[in-house]
This record gives C-alpha cells, sequence and structure tokens, in this order.
C-alpha cells in the first residue's frame, strides 16, 4: 500500500529505524514489520515442516527465508512508486516497510492526473510481474521440494498484492488512479480525491464483511482474523483521512496571509512582560504579537505566548519579554505574497507553531499555525 500524507501533510505515522539507502531512496523499517517477520516466519516454518516433512530447524530457517522474499517483493513494489515518482520530478523522502506492507512519501503530489495514475499503477506492475515471474518458477520446480514451495507463496503474495492495491478505493494504488481518472475528467484534483476516498470506505467495508463471511464458513486462520480486521480498519481511516485532505485542499485558495497574520505590537527588549501586555491591550491590539526590538528598534525577537501565559501573574512585573522570547533568526518566514498552495508547502516543510511573515525585510505579521488550522476546518475543534 502506498501513500502520501495528506494535507495539512504532517504524517503522523513515524518512519522507524533508518537502514539505509536503496537506488538513493531512504530506506526505514517500522518496529510492527518486525512483530510481523516474526509471526509470518514462525506460522510458515510450521506450514513448511509439515508439509514437506522437514526438521524443525529447517522449517524456521524456510520461514526465515520466506519472510527475506517477501519483504523484498514489498520493497520493490515501493520502489516502483519511487523510481516512477522521480522519473518525473517528484522527490522521494523515504520508504518504509511497516505491519501492513510499506508505503513511498513523496515530497509533493503529481503535477498532471497523467503523472499521478502513472506512479500510482507502477507499484501493482511490479508485484504482477513478481507474481507472473514466480508462477513460472512454481510449475518449473519439482513439487514436494523447498524451491517450490517457497515459489508458490511468493507467487500467491504478490499476487494477492498485485490485485488488493488496484481496488478503486484511497489510499490503496487503484484509489490514486480513480482519482487520477476524476481529475482528468472534472479538472478537480479535490473531487478526485474525495471521490477515491469514498470508494475507499466502501472497499474498507467489503474488506470487513469478506473477512466475517470467511470466519464463519471456516476458510479463514483464526490468527489471520486479528490482522485482517485490522487492514480493514486502516483502510477506513486511510480513507477518511483523503476526503478530509479534500475539504482541506479546497480551501487553500482563501489563505491570506495579509489577513490572516496577526499585526504585531514592538516592545524594546528589557520591557517587563506585564507592562508590554498593557501597553499592547491600551493599543487596542488584544492578539497582536508581541516583537521585541533592540535599542536601534529592530526586531530581534518574538514573545512565545504560550511561555507567556505560563508565567504566574504575580512574576510578569519582574520577567523581562526577553526570557519568554525566541529569536526572530531561528523562526520559519513566509513571505506575504505567497498563494495559499506554496504557504502549505513551506508550513509542511518548516512545522512549527509560529511563522514570520514578511514584506522585503520588514516584519509585518505573525501567523500562528492555529490561525491556519481554524480556516481550513472551521467546524473541527482546536486544541489549544
Amino acid at each position: 500500500m502506498e501513500q502520501t500524507s495528506p494535507p495539512p501533510r504532517r504524517s503522523d505515522r513515524r518512519p522507524g529505524l533508518s537502514v539505509g539507502r536503496v537506488l538513493g531512496v531512504p530506506l526505514h523499517l517500522n518496529a510492527s514489520m518486525l512483530l510481523l517477520a516474526v509471526l509470518v516466519a514462525v506460522l510458515y516454518a510450521e506450514f513448511a515442516r509439515r508439509q514437506l516433512d522437514l526438521p524443525q530447524v529447517s522449517g524456521y530457517l524456510i520461514g526465515f527465508g520466506f519472510v527475506v522474499s517477501l519483504l523484498g517483493s514489498v520493497l520493490l513494489h515501493e520502489l516502483g512508486h519511487a523510481l516512477t515518482a522521480r522519473r518525473y520530478g517528484i522527490g522521494v523522502r523515504g520508504i518504509t516497510l511497516e505491519l501492513l506492507g510499506g508505503y513511498t512519501e513523496m515530497d509533493r503530489d503529481a503535477p498532471t492526473p497523467k503523472v499521478d495514475l502513472l506512479v500510482s499503477l507502477a507499484g501493482p506492475a511490479v508485484s504482477a510481474v513478481l507474481g507472473v515471474l514466480a508462477v513460472a518458477a512454481t510449475v518449473a520446480l519439482p513439487q514436494g521440494t523447498v524451491a517450490h514451495q517457497l515459489a508458490f507463496q511468493l507467487a500467491l503474495s504478490n499476487v494477492i498484492v498485485a490485485v488488493f492495491n488496484i481496488l478503486p478505493g484511497l489510499p490503496l494504488d487503484g484509489g490514486r488512479a480513480l482519482r487520477a481518472a476524476v481529475w482528468g475528467l472534472t479538472r478537480d484534483r479535490h473531487r478526485g480525491t474525495e471521490v477515491a476516498g469514498w470508494a475507499g470506505r466502501v472497499v474498507a467495508v467489503g474488506t470487513a464483511a469478506l473477512v466475517g463471511l470467511l470466519t464463519l464458513a471456516d476458510q479463514l486462520a483464526p490468527v489471520a482474523l486479528p490482522l485482517m480486521l485490522l487492514v480493514a480498519v486502516t483502510l477506513w481511516r486511510g480513507a477518511g483521512q483523503s476526503i478530509r485532505a479534500a475539504r482541506v485542499g479546497r480551501r487553500f485558495p482563501l489563505i491570506d496571509l495579509s489577513r490572516l497574520a496577526r499585526p504585531i505590537w514592538p516592545v524594546p527588549t528589557g520591557t517587563p512582560l506585564s507592562e508590554a501586555q498593557r501597553r499592547r491591550a491600551e493599543g487596542g491590539q488584544p492578539t497582536a504579537a508581541l516583537l521585541v526590538t533592540d535599542s536601534t528598534g529592530h526586531p530581534v525577537a518574538l514573545v512565545d505566548p504560550a511561555a507567556a501565559a505560563a508565567v504566574p501573574a504575580e512574576r510578569r512585573p519582574w520577567l523581562a519579554v526577553d526570557a519568554v522570547a525566541r529569536a526572530l533568526a531561528g523562526l520559519p518566514t513566509l513571505p506575504v505574497g505567497l498563494d495559499g498552495e506554496r504557504v502549505m508547502e513551506a508550513v509542511q516543510t518548516h512545522p512549527g507553531a509560529q511563522y514570520v511573515v514578511t514584506s522585503g525585510e520588514d516584519v509585518v505579521g505573525i501567523l500562528h499555525i492555529g490561525d491556519l488550522a481554524q480556516l481550513l476546518e472551521p467546524n473541527r475543534k482546536m486544541t489549544s
């Protein structure tokens, strides 16, 4: 399964342990993948031992070999996405192998429906080719041998991955293909994402229903039931995130830094915090950002509102604003003329709570990330 993080695109996923690079693409291994690898190795070891009448140690060696081959197949699937994306100028932040397979994180969306379609189908195409090769090896190898069993399981795994991933619903690869198709027909990327997201919820419900039917028919191993239900839940959540991303993305044109940024209220360095707050309130700017200036009037730091609020009221007359301020040089900046898409790209690249809005060399306002989130999702409850 391949996924890019939807806007506002800071992924909740943790990439896990970095294990190097493959063809220049950073590779990460999530701890959940280690859990799955152990589970699959043990289960397949027992299966192979019974099928081939092998000693227990040999069974576990075969199980380990199958897991390595399976991880290699998943990695090649994700490399199909990554290399195709790079071919069309889309940066790839990395590939992560995790419990449910893996995902490729890209630094931006595909620029056109055609590119989106090609990138989305590249992974299943790789899995399909691997499946065909493994089927050919299964037919060619003598039955009842270790090599035959490994080839058969690899063929089955890759064919299932290819078929499942082309189901037309996000966050699956087939969902991205559906999004690209709707995007191409309607010229509206967000509509394509929303349609594919709702289709993904249908796929999630269908997966859960199929799991239930197989369980009732005693066709699903008990140990596989939690994993399959986890797949269904993951699909549902991924589809919901895609729907949310589409709705948020539609509001990007509303981002206007000249209106969204809070005004600034300059105060000289050394000013007591209570005095700075009093001057701001008397000036009719209670929400303005307190900007600390040096002796020449040049802005040098920005008061952190959370740090200021944490100072007890009785201490504020004795604490200078500098003690609860951050140097402007350490804060990300946004030119006031940036459009919504560029603002979001900057925020995703340099995540933070506050952004200095500039016009030339002048500081003209401060963007609070909470204000941006409220604009993009006005009906969502925000936490302080």
